[in-house]
């Protein structure tokens, strides 16, 4: 007989944080489907009623953990800001949130970056969802007179590059104590202010040159 969806529900929810716990205590490496099931008191065999492998239960703690962030960025998106503080609420809000996860415990918050790398390609889908996000703000603001002359796809490389340490979440634990919302305004406002396909003489101002 068929579990009710409840008791699935309630079981995968004991595992994750199961799962949780045990990156936090041990990190990453070396955990194993026989490590989770233990701890739970059941045997992988069990286990696999929940979750058909390792790589299913990584994949709902990414889940987990991707979710309040995924929230913050739709109420933003669904916002009647204009498109520059729209823009500097979608990176505020997320970083925000992402510091005081650090501020809490560095270690778990580094143990989490480390899993991300680990296990890019189930996390993929939620860089490719940011981009999503970003590339709606940004037509927003092509759409009233920003970022001239350039295609969104080039508008979306360059404000990534801009904000790296704002929504690469490998590169934000590595600056954490460097970062604040107010040095974010400043990027946001430059991002707004300057950003085109002008050339202003960067390109052609005369000088040294890489040999």
């Amino acid at each position: 007989m068929a579990r009710p969806q409840t008791d699935l529900e309630a079981g995968r929810e004991q595992l994750l944080d199961i799962t949780v716990e045990l990156i936090e205590e041990r990190g990453t490496a070396g955990l194993t489907v026989t490590d989770i099931a233990a701890r739970a008191g059941m045997s992988p065999a069990s286990l696999y009623r929940y979750f058909d492998s390792k790589e299913a239960v990584i994949e709902a703690v990414a889940e987990r953990w991707f979710q309040p962030l995924l929230a913050m960025a739709e109420e933003v998106l669904a916002s009647d800001l204009p498109p520059r503080r729209k823009m500097f609420e979608f990176y505020a809000r997320r970083f925000a949130y992402l510091k005081a996860a650090w501020e809490r415990d560095p270690v778990a918050f580094a143990t989490y970056c480390e899993l991300g790398e680990e296990h890019f390609e189930l996390i993929r889908s939620y860089v490719d969802l940011g981009d999503h996000y970003l590339a709606t703000i940004i037509g927003e603001a092509m759409a009233d007179g920003y970022f001239a002359g350039l295609e969104l796809d080039e508008s979306i490389s360059l404000v990534n590059q801009m904000t790296a340490t704002y929504c690469n979440i490998g590169a934000m634990e590595l600056v954490m104590p460097k970062l604040s919302e107010a040095k974010l305004a400043r990027i946001i406002d430059a991002v707004f202010d300057g950003l085109s396909a002008t050339d202003r003489g960067a390109r052609s101002l005369t000088g040294l040159r890489a040999a």
